[in-house]
């Protein structure tokens, strides 16, 4: 019988350029446009996952500037902290776990990504942190 209350942890970086675009991945696993992220590694604290994710998955540097929210997938027991991030290096390329990656404007969110991750990139852009809960797709209240 599984242990209903173990969970993996995730950490994800909302990156902002200079000009306010956001950047983002297309998944290889799934085709999903999302922030850059993935399972924290045990001996890592927080910014150092988010920055060696965002480096993993897309090719660019970036210093971590603040939480910006915690999220639970109710489905799959996974509870993401995001990180609002800004590039310092790199060249942005597609990766093993990347098909695409490119910058996009804020508006271009909704269209590109379920509302259960394009609520992380909207969150990024408040002063204060959000806590939220989604089933993988949509938003539980």
């Amino acid at each position: 019988m599984t242990d209903q209350r173990i969970h993996s942890v995730s950490v994800a970086g909302v990156v902002v350029d200079e000009t306010g675009r956001v950047l983002v991945v297309q998944r290889r696993d799934n085709a999903r446009w999302e922030a850059p992220g993935g399972i924290l590694e045990r001996d890592e604290t927080f910014e150092e996952g988010v920055v060696r994710e965002v480096a993993e998955e897309t090719g660019i540097l970036v210093d971590v500037d603040r939480l910006t929210g915690v999220y639970k997938n109710l489905t799959r027991g996974i509870i993401a902290l995001v990180y609002r991030c800004h590039p310092i290096g790199g060249q942005g390329r597609s990766t093993d776990e990347s098909s695409q990656v490119r910058w996009v404007h804020r508006n271009e969110i909704d269209g590109l990504m379920t509302e259960a991750y394009a609520v992380r990139v909207h969150d990024a852009f408040s002063e204060i942190p959000s806590s939220r809960a989604h089933d993988g797709r949509i938003l539980v209240p």
